[in-house]
C-alpha cells in the first residue's frame, strides 16, 4: 500500500503588508497546538521569516526560490521539506505575481511550478466592496496559479465584515475566516526588514496571540481541505561542499544559513561543526574549509573585534591554507575594519584588505548571476542574491565574481579573493 502524498498550501497576498507573515506564523502555531506537524518554506531569498516560520513550526523551514533555483530542485526540496509532516505551508513573497526585474521568481511562479493552490491575504482596511474586483482580478490573471481560498485581514468590525462578505460571493472563492484589526499583531521591522526571534521581546507571547486569533477566526479544517498533493522528484546534487570539514560561525552576528546547502553538504558526506565568534569561540582547528556567513555583525562590532580567539583561529586555519568564505556579514568580519552606524570603527580579522561601513547606509539589493575563477569548488556559473546597506572598500585584490543583475545587466565586480581567503556581498544559493 502507498503511503499517502504529503500535500501543501502556498499563502500568498496582493501586496507586501497584508498580513501573509502573520497568517502564515497564526496557522504553523495553531495546527502545531492542535497536534499536527506542519512543514515551514519561505518564497525566494529572505532569511529571516524562515526563522520565525521555524520556530512557530518546531521545526526549521527551507526557502524555495524560483529565480534561482531550477523547478526539479523546488520540488524536490518541497517533497523533502514536507516527508512525515501533516501539510507543507509556503509564504509566499511580495505580491502573488511580484517578481524580479526580468518577470521570474514571483509567488505565483513557485505555486505553479509546484501545482499548489493559493491562500489568498487580503489586506481589507480601508475598502469594502472593491474587495471582490481585486480578488476576482488576482484570480483570473493566470490559469496556471489557482487562488483556492481567501482570508480577510484588518477588518474593522462586523458591519464591515458582511459588506465584505457579501460582495466577495460573486468571486466564487470560498472565504476561510476574517481576521480583526489588531496592533498588537504587527512584527517590528529593523534595518535589514524584520528583527529575527531572539531579538524579539515577547515573541513567545506574539506568537500565542497570533495562533488564538487564527484559530478562533480561521476554518482550519476548511483550509487544511484544499491542501494538493506536491509533486515528487529526485534531488539534484547540492553544491559541492567548501571542504570535508567546514567550520561554520552562527550566532546573532552569523545567522544567515540556507539549510539546502547544509543538508546538501552532509548529503555529500562532509563533516560540519559550528562555532561562536560572539563567543569567542575559534573555527575547528581540524577544518579544512571556514564559512562565515551573513548576519548582523555591525550590530556587535565591540564584541566581535575583542573576539581575540576567534581572529586568532582564523589566522591559525589561513596559515593551514583552509578555505576561508565569507558572505556579506562574513566579508565584513574578514576585513581590517568595521565601521557602524555611529561612524565607531571597529578591528576585524584583517584577512583581507578590506573596510566596510554602514554609517552612510545606502541599500543594495537584488539577484545575481555569478561567474567565478576562484578556489570555491562550486560551477563556474551561480545564482545568488545581494541585500545590504553597508559598503566595503579595497584595492589592489582580484574580485571573487563578476556579476549581472536579474536583467543581465552587468554589475561591478564583486567581492575579493587573496589565496583561498575569499568573500564577497553576494549570498550564494545554487547552481546557475
Amino acid at each position: 500500500m502507498n503511503a499517502v502524498a504529503p500535500k501543501g498550501l502556498v499563502i500568498a497576498a496582493p501586496r507586501s503588508g497584508s498580513g501573509k507573515t502573520l497568517v502564515t506564523l497564526g496557522l504553523l502555531a495553531a495546527l502545531r497546538r492542535r497536534g499536527q506537524v506542519v512543514a515551514p518554506a519561505k518564497t525566494g531569498p529572505d532569511y529571516i521569516d524562515p526563522a520565525f516560520l521555524g520556530q512557530a513550526a518546531g521545526r526549521e523551514a527551507v526557502n524555495l526560490d524560483p529565480w534561482a533555483m531550477r523547478p526539479q530542485q523546488l520540488r524536490a526540496l518541497a517533497a523533502q521539506q514536507a516527508t512525515g509532516a501533516d501539510l507543507l505551508l509556503v509564504e509566499g513573497v511580495m505580491g502573488l505575481f511580484d517578481a524580479s526585474a526580468n518577470g521570474q521568481g514571483s509567488t505565483a511562479d513557485l505555486a505553479e511550478a509546484l501545482g499548489l493552490p493559493v491562500i489568498f491575504v487580503v489586506d481589507a482596511d480601508r475598502q469594502s466592496q472593491s474587495v471582490a474586483p481585486l480578488v476576482s482580478g488576482f484570480a483570473r490573471w493566470r490559469p496556471g496559479v489557482r487562488i483556492a481560498g481567501l482570508v480577510l485581514n484588518r477588518v474593522a468590525s462586523a458591519r464591515h465584515e458582511r459588506m465584505l462578505t457579501t460582495a466577495l460571493k460573486a468571486t466564487g472563492i470560498p472565504l476561510l475566516g476574517a481576521i480583526p484589526r489588531r496592533a498588537e499583531l504587527v512584527v517590528p521591522e529593523r534595518h535589514l526588514g524584520l528583527v529575527l526571534p531572539g531579538d524579539l521581546a515577547g515573541f513567545d507571547t506574539f506568537l500565542e496571540l497570533a495562533a488564538e486569533t487564527i484559530g478562533d477566526f480561521i476554518d482550519l479544517e476548511a483550509l487544511q481541505s484544499l491542501a494538493a498533493p506536491i509533486p515528487q522528484a529526485e534531488l539534484p546534487t547540492s553544491l559541492p561542499p567548501l571542504g570535508q570539514h567546514i567550520a561554520i560561525a552562527q550566532d546573532a552576528a552569523f545567522a544567515f544559513l540556507y539549510s539546502h546547502l547544509l543538508d546538501g553538504w552532509r548529503a555529500q558526506g562532509a563533516a560540519l561543526s559550528f562555532f561562536s565568534p560572539l563567543a569567542n569561540e575559534a573555527p575547528s582547528p581540524d577544518a579544512d574549509a571556514v564559512f562565515l556567513p551573513g548576519g548582523y555583525p555591525e550590530l556587535h562590532g565591540a564584541k566581535l573585534a575583542s573576539a581575540h580567539s576567534f581572529h586568532a583561529g582564523l589566522r591559525a586555519a589561513r596559515d593551514r591554507d583552509a578555505l576561508i568564505y565569507g558572505e556579506c556579514g562574513g566579508l565584513m568580519v574578514l576585513g581590517e575594519a568595521l565601521i557602524d552606524k555611529t561612524g565607531a570603527s571597529y578591528a576585524m580579522s584583517g584577512l583581507l584588505p578590506t573596510v566596510t561601513r554602514i554609517d552612510r547606509p545606502k541599500r543594495v539589493l537584488g539577484y545575481r548571476r555569478l561567474l567565478h575563477e576562484s578556489a570555491l569548488p562550486w560551477p563556474a556559473g551561480l545564482n545568488g542574491h545581494e541585500f545590504h546597506y553597508s559598503s566595503a572598500k579595497q584595492s589592489g585584490l582580484p574580485p571573487l565574481f563578476e556579476a549581472l543583475d536579474a536583467e543581465a545587466i552587468r554589475q561591478p565586480p564583486m567581492g575579493a579573493q587573496l589565496g583561498r581567503v575569499m568573500g564577497s556581498y553576494a549570498h550564494v544559493i545554487a547552481s546557475a
